[in-house]
């Protein structure tokens, strides 16, 4: 069985905006990955998602339930991305507060999802176990 795959926003953003470098490689690896099992989002991801939108009819549209399973954010992905933070603050880190990719990097590597993304610097960094599909 093939674990499902997260969806980082920025793979929905470049087909939402029509990104004229990412939309084909985005819309490419999005449609192989629903080929293979269920697509998940969180709510932070749906919240980077949402400041594309005027008004949430449209975000559910871009969105559809029976397309991206949604999740909650698990309790215990919140203590591994502040374990996550914790280590880039030692690495001279400059943001003050988690990331929202830590959050979604420990979603993902608590459930041994695949996480599709297009940026996985902070991924590959800080979830070195994580199995990533990044161009």
């Amino acid at each position: 069985m093939v674990a499902p795959t997260l969806v980082d926003s920025n793979v929905i953003l470049d087909i939402v905006t029509e990104d004229p470098v990412w939309q084909d490689w985005s819309a490419d690896a999005l449609a192989r990955c629903a080929d293979r099992g269920r697509l998940v989002i969180n709510p932070l991801i749906y919240a980077e998602v949402s400041i594309g939108f005027e008004r949430i009819e449209d975000l559910e549209d871009a969105l559809p339930g029976d397309y991206f399973t949604r999740e909650p954010l698990p309790w215990q992905s919140a203590f591994l991305a502040g374990k996550a933070f914790h280590s880039y603050r030692k690495r001279q880190g400059v943001k003050r507060h988690p990331l929202p990719d830590f959050y979604i990097g420990a979603h993902a590597a608590l459930y041994a999802y695949t996480l599709l993304t297009r940026d996985p610097r902070h991924y590959r960094t800080y979830f070195p176990r994580l199995r990533l599909i990044s161009p």
